[in-house]
C-alpha cells in the first residue's frame, strides 16, 4: 500500500486516500465527507451530485489554506481532515 503520509508535514494527496477507500466504499466515504463538511442532504444526492459537492467542498479547503489544488488532484495539509472519522482508519 502507498504511504500517503509519509511526511506527515506534508500532508496528503486526496487521489491517494480515495484509492485507499475503494471504489465500491467511495460513494459512502464522499457522502460521509459532505455530511462533516455541513453540507445538507448528502445521503440524498444522486452520485454525479456528490462528486461535484466533494469537488466544491475540496476547493473551499484551498480557499482556506488547508489543501493546494494540482491538476485533477488536492494536496491536503496534515490536519484537514481532523476531526473526520470516516478517513481515520485510511490514513494510517
Amino acid at each position: 500500500m502507498t504511504d500517503i503520509n509519509a511526511d506527515p508535514a506534508a500532508g496528503l494527496r486526496w487521489r491517494a486516500l480515495e484509492t485507499r477507500v475503494g471504489l465500491d466504499q467511495l460513494p459512502a466515504f464522499h457522502r460521509a465527507f459532505l455530511t462533516w463538511r455541513g453540507v445538507e442532504g448528502a445521503e440524498g444526492m444522486p452520485l454525479r451530485r456528490v462528486q461535484q459537492r466533494v469537488e466544491a467542498e475540496l476547493n473551499r479547503l484551498v480557499q482556506a489554506g488547508q489543501a493546494t489544488r494540482d491538476g485533477e488532484d488536492w494536496h491536503l495539509s496534515a490536519d484537514a481532515l481532523t476531526g473526520f472519522g470516516a478517513a481515520q482508519a485510511f490514513l494510517d
